[in-house]
This record gives structure tokens, C-alpha cells and sequence, in this order.
């Protein structure tokens, strides 16, 4: 069935607030609770995506906390945080990573307003050694608890929304989609309005088809594929 024109609008209306500069990097969040809620949180402040490096033979799972988000922010999945880090890197992303260290600073030193990725560690164990090694900067929460240290979700939280914050104050969070490319604003678009007629043209390695002003496909398509959201 065809896209609703109200619907249409919210998805234009929420994607027109993403921002591909804004991102986590995860090494190894496995448990279902944190990862669940970390996406929550980068598609409340509207970060595009984030990235994960898993434990090995890790199955990867969702709980209710996610609200549905994994729908609208992908987890990209990555061999090694080096890997990982190279690829942020080469977009122009900047690393701050979460821990405690002698040349770990305060969060609200830092400026946030540019390319930001936040590198987070494991529930138990933090960041390894060599995450802690390849990151640009280290950063830490203050405190002042007998525990040192907060659940990752609640860490992940504080600072996209720091980090929105320090935008919105700088008036640099998009509000036209002007914080992606055309070229991504569009296929994203089009994934978001219909996936299944999308998941179809990319079994098939063909382009998506074009959408009108109300979110209308308007090319001729084979019956047998339903066009749904």
C-alpha cells in the first residue's frame, strides 16, 4: 500500500535533524539493555548511525529499551576497533574515548561541535589497551560517588547530548538535512518510506526507484511487491 502523506512528513521532518558527523564506536557492548538504550539515545540527539566491534561468536540482540531505534540508526559492524578507527578517521571524525587516565580530561573541556565519534568500552571492562591507544583524546565523567565509573548507556547519553547541546548553542545542528549529502539524504529517504521495495531493487542490484513531493513512487513496479513501510 502507499505511503501515508502524514507519515511521509515525519520522516522528512526527522531526517531532516540527522547529522553524519555525530557517532559512537562500541567495543564489545554486547549485553542487550545497553546497546538497546545507546541507539535510543543517538536517535533522540540524531546521530545517523554508530559503529560496534563485537566479541567473537556474539549473537547480536535488542530488547524492548530500543523502542525500535535499530530501525533508524544501522550499527555498523567492524573486525577490530584499529579497523574501525581507521574508517572514522578517514571520514574526518575526531576520537574521544571514555576512561580514566592521567591523560584522560573532563567532557565539558572538550569542543564537540565538529567531527565527533565517542569511543565506549565493554560493561565490566572498560576500553582495552589498544583502543585506548589508537583514540585522539581521552575523556572522562566527573563524579563524586564512591563508584567511579557509569552503566555505558548512561556515559553513551550524557554525551551525545552534551555534544547536541554544544551544537545547538553553536546553531550547527541541521534542521533542512543539510547535515548529510544529497546523494544520502535520498537513499536513506527512500529505505526509511519503503525498505522492502528497497531490500527488493538491492537483491536485484538495480537503483531505487524516484519519489514524488508526497512520497510517492512513480515508476511501475511488479504486483507481487508490496510496497509497505
Amino acid at each position: 500500500m502507499p505511503l501515508l502523506p502524514k507519515r511521509f512528513e515525519r520522516l522528512q521532518a526527522v531526517l531532516n535533524g540527522r547529522m553524519a558527523n555525530l557517532t559512537v564506536l562500541l567495543e564489545g557492548v554486547e549485553k542487550p539493555h545497553n546497546l538497546s538504550a545507546i541507539l535510543r539515545s543517538c536517535d533522540a540527539v540524531g546521530a545517523l548511525e554508530a559503529h560496534v566491534v563485537s566479541l567473537k561468536g556474539r549473537v547480536r540482540t535488542f530488547n524492548s529499551t530500543a523502542q525500535g531505534s535499530q530501525k533508524w540508526v544501522p550499527l555498523r559492524d567492524h573486525s577490530s576497533i584499529e579497523n574501525a578507527c581507521q574508517h572514522l578517521r578517514k571520514q574526518g571524525f575526531r576520537l574521544f574515548g571514555t576512561q580514566l587516565g592521567v591523560n584522560a580530561i573532563d567532557y565539558r573541556q572538550c569542543d564537540f561541535t565538529g567531527p565527533t565519534a565517542f569511543v565506549l568500552g565493554a560493561e565490566k571492562w572498560g576500553l582495552t589497551d589498544t583502543a585506548s591507544a589508537v583514540v585522539d583524546q581521552s575523556i572522562f565523567i566527573p563524579m563524586g560517588g564512591m563508584v567511579q565509573s557509569l552503566n555505558v548507556s548512561v556515559a553513551a547519553a550524557i554525551l551525545l547530548f552534551e555534544a547536541l547541546r554544544q551544537r545547538q548553542q553553536a546553531e550547527l545542528v541541521p534542521c533542512n538535512g543539510e547535515g548529510l549529502t544529497p546523494d544520502q539524504y535520498e537513499k536513506i529517504l527512500f529505505e526509511w518510506s519503503y525498505p522492502q521495495v528497497a531490500s527488493w531493487c538491492n537483491d536485484i542490484q538495480r537503483p531505487y526507484p524516484i519519489l514524488n513531493e508526497l512520497g510517492e513512487i512513480i515508476e511501475q513496479l511488479p504486483r507481487t511487491l508490496k510496497l509497505r513501510c
